[in-house]
């Protein structure tokens, strides 16, 4: 379909870290976008939106989730993490199947496309489910399996790199799903498991989707086995180089942010869910600093409890002013880098996060012309302080549009309603 969006206030690159906010009309072609305000030779749209008070920018990019805890959204509230992960979350992990998990992720898409986002980074199971919920509902993203591996139980981390590989093979040449090989933590995957998944990753050349350093009892166990910190430990078995993703790294210290710096890796922060389950707060203005590459993530609804990258946003540019006493700590301009062409990096993706000739297509259309929104004396501070993702119109990824007038296109959202609330009663959540 081409796809003219036309006289519309645009959020554009003014340069690799500056951004600025013109009036244009954008043509899509074939995916792509075609061309910025001069009408491509033999252009016919197929459909026009006209712009007046809209604003396009690039589809905002969850660098890090758990799609499928949706089905445990606002069930583990409240509780210190380990016995919200070993106590609480996990027990109830068990009892999903493929089929639970498949209208669980088909929830958060709705949720994610509903507030903006057009991409996002998996880390999960029932891989195969996953990527149908993707493919039938056009989103974009690239899926991990959750790989847990140690000399106790050798076996168990076999199946589940065997499960990681037979789903890329599957599914590897569908545009819109792409992987990476997932070490679920330093502290479920010794260092020999680590090395394993480190080797497999480049053999079939995939990044590294990782936590890092999320709580202080990670770092007190690991140091307590290994003697150094995580970050030391997954340099040393091979995991960190330019392809990896590292989440959350709340508690890093200055030498674990010099190594990340060195080996090109990309952080992705949680703001939210490292707050709630009062984890820390990751020291973002000392990894840009550092040069790190930073994106910005959700994590799983079952600790954030949204999948809302606005919020995320919001926070992200806010909190680092407080904690460190300066306005300028994260400005709103970083803040929309980190999620959009942050987290565009972070996928390995050089033609997302940015309107530009060229380009894919991920795009999303606010509605400007609410009462949080108005007057738009700064488009750039307006995105990052005053919006809360229900401005969202219309989203388009790869050129196909996926939400339109805030209704989906792809999804029937009662059936998704219906068979999320039978999960849950079976499961036992409320």
């Amino acid at each position: 379909m081409n796809i003219l969006i036309k006289d519309i206030l645009t959020l554009l690159s003014d340069g690799e870290k500056k951004l600025k906010a013109e009036v244009c009309s954008v043509y899509i072609k074939n995916k792509k976008i075609e061309s910025i305000n001069t009408e491509p030779e033999g252009f016919i749209a197929d459909k026009t939106i006209h712009g007046s008070g809209k604003m396009l920018m690039p589809g905002l990019i969850n660098a890090h989730t758990h799609a499928s805890m949706t089905v445990l959204r606002n069930c583990a509230d409240d509780l210190l993490f380990d016995e919200w992960l070993f106590g609480r979350i996990m027990p109830l992990e068990d009892k999903l199947t493929g089929e639970d998990n498949y209208w669980a992720t088909t929830l958060a898409i709705m949720e994610m496309l509903r507030t903006g986002t057009t991409s996002y980074i998996d880390m999960y199971y029932f891989l195969d489910d996953l990527a149908r919920a993707v493919d039938d509902t056009g989103m974009r993203a690239v899926l991990t399996r959750g790989l847990i591996g140690n000399a106790d139980d050798p076996e168990a981390g076999a199946i589940r790199m065997r499960e990681a590989i037979e789903a890329y093979e599957k599914w590897k040449d569908h545009d819109n799903i792409s992987f990476m090989l997932a070490p679920h933590a330093p502290y479920t995957c010794d260092d020999v498991f680590q090395r394993e998944v480190a080797a497999e990753a480049r053999n079939l050349g995939l990044g590294i989707h990782t936590h890092i350093s999320e709580g202080l009892v990670e770092i007190d166990t690991i140091r307590d086995k290994y003697g150094c910190t995580s970050t030391e430990l997954m340099d040393k078995t091979g995991l960190l180089s330019n392809r990896t993703v590292a989440a959350h790294c709340v508690q890093l210290t200055d030498s674990d942010i010099k190594i990340m710096a060195e080996r090109g890796v990309t952080i992705v922060t949680n703001p939210v869910s490292n707050l709630k389950l009062a984890n820390g707060i990751a020291p973002v203005p000392k990894m840009l600093k550092a040069g790190i590459n930073v994106a910005l993530g959700t994590d799983g609804a079952a600790s954030n409890n949204t999948l809302n990258m606005f919020r995320e946003l919001a926070v992200l540019s806010i909190l680092h002013k407080g904690i460190n006493h300066d306005a300028l700590a994260v400005t709103a301009e970083e803040a929309l880098l980190i999620a959009t062409k942050g987290g565009a990096k972070a996928m390995g993706r050089n033609d997302l996060g940015e309107i530009k000739v060229g380009n894919t297509a991920d795009l999303i259309i606010l509605n400007l012309e609410t009462p949080n929104m108005q007057p738009i004396n700064n488009p750039i501070s307006a995105l990052a302080y005053s919006t809360n993702g229900s401005e969202v119109e219309t989203v388009i990824v790869g050129g196909k549009i996926l939400m339109e007038n805030k209704e989906f296109t792809t999804v029937d959202e009662k059936k998704v309603y219906h068979e999320v609330s039978k999960i849950c009663e079976r499961i036992g959540t409320r």
